[in-house]
């Protein structure tokens, strides 16, 4: 009796192994759900002030989820804004100063016409209308060296004042970065930093990915490859935890021109020798699929 039960409990196993084994050959690849993660970091120094996030939550492009500490970085700028408004402050007028020399050049050429009109009735001599006109000119280098002199001072603290205003726009830029802006749409995955916690640059704050689209990555033999293209549409089943499979389409949108062995997660020792290329498979999420969830394609 015993070995009557052992033989059909044997028989029975092997119909189940084979009706498993069968099931699988309807596949012709399978793998794992991935989606293009992306890493957040702090792009200041400083302590966190605000992180309003948790893991789960889903962000939008440009969302702003706090910020981090920006005193010192407001105060260097209330600083420079000071010094840059006292450079300016000191440039010449150059009109003003120029008066003074203008009036006189207009007075020395009203005596000059004066000294023409005696030197026509022979009232005044040709010496004095030269001596007129050297006046004139020597009034015009007056003129000429303080605009010269002038417009010298002006450049220059000008460009005093434009490379405080390159540095003005340096802290500007730094306390935009102590917003922390979410950078991509998606769903928070890992949350690394805390409020109050001292951020540097680089730092990690939270992980991020873009759900509404995961990537089946699965491994296709040599054989198969010449009968897969990009944007070829195929069909994705997952497991639905009642013995069946979920379906759904998807669409390749990756294939890997370098072969490599067979994963060892997924594939059995002896089969680990062969060579075989990766493919992603795009898929659209409705929160089904989840990153590391396993799944089979089937290529149409």
């Amino acid at each position: 009796m015993k070995r009557k039960y052992f033989f059909l409990s044997s028989l029975l196993f092997s119909i189940m192994l084979f009706s498993c084994n069968d099931k699988d050959k309807e596949f012709d690849a399978s793998g794992t759900f991935e989606a293009t993660e992306t890493i957040v970091s702090a792009e200041a120094n400083g302590k966190i002030l605000e992180l309003n996030i948790n893991e789960g939550d889903i962000l939008k492009e440009g969302q702003q989820i706090g910020y981090i500490d920006s005193t010192q970085l407001h105060l260097s700028k209330l600083q420079l804004m000071k010094n840059q408004k006292s450079i300016l402050s000191g440039r010449p007028d150059i009109t003003v100063q120029l008066q003074s020399l203008e009036r006189e050049k207009e007075s020395a050429l009203s005596d000059k016409k004066k000294i023409e009109i005696l030197v026509k009735g022979d009232v005044a001599s040709q010496k004095q209308l030269d001596d007129a006109n050297t006046k004139i000119r020597v009034i015009q280098s007056k003129i000429d060296a303080m605009k010269s002199s002038l417009s010298t001072t002006t450049s220059s603290l000008n460009e005093q004042g434009g490379g405080v205003g390159i540095q003005l726009e340096q802290i500007k830029d730094q306390l935009r970065k102590c917003n922390i802006t979410n950078p991509v749409n998606g769903t928070v995955l890992t949350k690394y930093a805390n409020v109050f916690e001292m951020a540097s640059i680089g730092k990690p704050l939270y992980k991020i990915a873009d759900l509404s689209t995961v990537l089946l990555r699965v491994y296709i033999t040599g054989n198969q490859l010449p009968k897969v293209k990009l944007n070829q549409k195929v069909k994705v089943f997952t497991d639905d935890g009642k013995g069946g499979f979920n379906e759904a389409s998807g669409t390749i949108s990756w294939i890997n021109d370098k072969a490599e062995f067979t994963p060892k997660t997924i594939q059995t020792k002896d089969e680990r020798a062969n060579m075989v290329y990766a493919i992603k498979v795009k898929v659209a999420n409705d929160g089904t699929y989840k990153i590391g969830m396993y799944g089979e394609i089937k290529l149409q």
